[in-house]
């Protein structure tokens, strides 16, 4: 029987019944109270934790998701169950906190990560077509590296105790949610009392959400970025299936609850600057290609013993808490005396992004292996 489940996970089906979950299990989230249009969203997610544990202080983004910890439990016991728990790291880890921290800054430029660019679309929202049209173009961009023999080297096997590092961080999460200590006066642990962090489906329901989806991911291997990054390199569409059946399962489901609102302007915690959305999105793609994986992938990858991603997923926790301390967050469209205002990034979060680029470029250039001549 596990042989035969394992063949399953890994065919065209497999893959697919993924996507169809995560498809109906978003929506679902979102009419049992999380953000509209934010069903889940690694990156949002990623930044309410830092903020409900004070690495930032925008209030109205400020909670401790239990999605993410069931997304990397999920993932560890599917990785048990199946005898692919294997603790290893040491693959350049400071790069990788880096590029995690500019992927973070590029999605929170967007407002949102790849897969919440998908649940945007699959909304109305027509903002994410230049999302998604920066996510790849970032992809093909790191494609091209690692054509030229980019790599962040081999991560070799180590003690089993590296490998529940990220598990046990995240139990602990989850401690601090359902306990909700407060450890000094006015906070941490820190709760939005509005706006998006203060939406939220009711805790088990989360948690059981991400554990399946934790689970399934970890089986199928489902990665947006995989996705992209395999068709451009290799023509393949296995993992493609799989986001594009997320995206068509979605628009179903937010039909039949009455989510969908077509459109550019006014769209949930969604800003119509293109530019920056094509940029933010651009830059993560990059990241996500250098790294080897979207965020939903890095936390998977973290559940069965990847010390490597786990550093990448503090990078974006960390990039989050810069993100909102240093204003390079966007802002989202709004409604002020009845005048439409658009909204987009400030100066310092252009620049931010700007950065980002080049850093990841820098980072393409110099690490590639000398291919030897015969």
């Amino acid at each position: 029987m596990p042989q035969r489940l394992t063949r399953f996970f890994a065919s065209r089906k497999g893959i697919i019944l993924a996507g169809a979950v995560i498809g109906i299990v978003a929506p679902l989230l979102q009419k049992l109270g999380n953000p509209k249009n934010m069903g889940i969203c690694v990156a949002c997610f990623e930044r309410d934790i830092a903020g409900g544990l004070g690495l930032h202080r925008a209030a109205v983004v400020q909670y401790l998701r239990p999605e993410i910890p069931g997304f990397v439990l999920g993932a560890m016991l599917a990785a048990y169950l199946f005898g692919e728990f294997r603790a290893r790291a040491g693959s350049a880890p400071i790069v990788r906190l880096v590029l995690g921290a500019f992927a973070m800054i590029g999605a929170l430029a967007f407002l949102g990560c790849p897969w919440r660019a998908a649940l945007r679309l699959a909304g109305g929202d027509l903002n994410a077509i230049l999302g998604l049209a920066g996510l790849a173009a970032g992809i093909a961009l790191g494609v091209q590296f690692l054509k030229s023999g980019y790599t962040l080297g081999r991560a070799p096997k180590t003690y089993a105790a590296v490998g529940w590092i990220m598990p046990l961080l995240m139990v602990g999460l989850l401690l601090l949610r359902i306990l909700a200590p407060t450890f000094c006066k006015d906070g941490p642990i820190f709760f939005s009392a509005s706006g998006p962090g203060s939406l939220h489906a009711p805790l088990s329901i989360a948690l059981i959400a991400g554990l399946l989806i934790g689970f399934l991911a970890q089986r199928t291997r489902f990665c947006t970025m995989g996705s992209i990054r395999d068709v451009i390199l290799m023509r393949d569409t296995h993992l493609l299936s799989g986001f594009g059946t997320l995206i068509l399962v979605a628009v179903i489901v937010n039909l039949i609850f009455g989510h969908a609102r077509l459109g550019l302007a006014g769209q949930p915690v969604a800003h119509s600057n293109h530019l920056w959305n094509f940029l933010g999105m651009a830059l993560s793609g990059l990241a996500f290609a250098l790294a080897g994986g979207c965020p939903g992938r890095q936390l998977f990858l973290a559940g069965e013993g990847d010390g490597d991603a786990a550093v990448f997923v503090l990078g974006m926790i960390v990039g989050a808490g810069f993100s909102h301390n240093f204003a390079l967050a966007g802002s989202p469209d709004s409604v002020a005396a009845g005048v439409a205002k658009v909204g987009g990034l400030t100066p310092f979060g252009q620049g931010a992004v700007l950065l980002g680029l080049v850093v990841c470029l820098l980072i393409g250039f110099t690490m590639r292996e000398q291919r030897k001549e015969i």
